[in-house]
């Protein structure tokens, strides 16, 4: 069993865990400004995340896009430097990995905003392919 991924797939990768930013997660649960914790900590997606969904409870869809976009690529590159070959799980239990999940479903919302459906459906699949339980309590359910 020792191969075997959490999703049940024997032949896949093993879950990708990040380790996260303890700074900027502590800065952001002691209530810093999310603007502030992006730019001390520019490679934390949990910033990005969190800028983009205040974006877009403020109804600027643009504004989160651009947040989002970059929560998302920052969260490609950790997950790349953890071994990611670009497929495979990334479970949202691991609460580390919860900043890139939050900032592609921000992504996911931002985009269907502003009518660019093409890339609401791509952050969906990878939501789906990361972690099949993920999309609700991503909001995306």
């Amino acid at each position: 069993m020792g191969g075997m991924t959490q999703f049940g797939d024997l032949l896949g990768p093993p879950p990708t865990r990040l380790t996260g930013d303890p700074e900027a997660e502590d800065a952001l649960a002691a209530g810093e400004d999310p603007r502030t914790v992006a730019a001390d900590h520019p490679a934390a997606s949990i910033a990005w995340a969190e800028l983009a969904e205040r974006a877009l409870d403020a109804g600027d869809a643009v504004t989160a896009y651009a947040f989002a976009r970059t929560g998302y690529h920052r969260g490609l590159d950790q997950l790349r430097r953890h071994g990611w070959k670009g497929f495979g799980p990334v479970p949202y239990d691991h609460e580390p990995n919860r900043g890139f999940l939050r900032a592609v479903a921000a992504l996911a919302r931002a985009a269907q905003s502003i009518g660019e459906e093409d890339e609401y459906i791509r952050c969906l699949d990878l939501i789906n392919e990361s972690d099949p339980h993920a999309a609700a309590p991503l909001g995306l359910a």
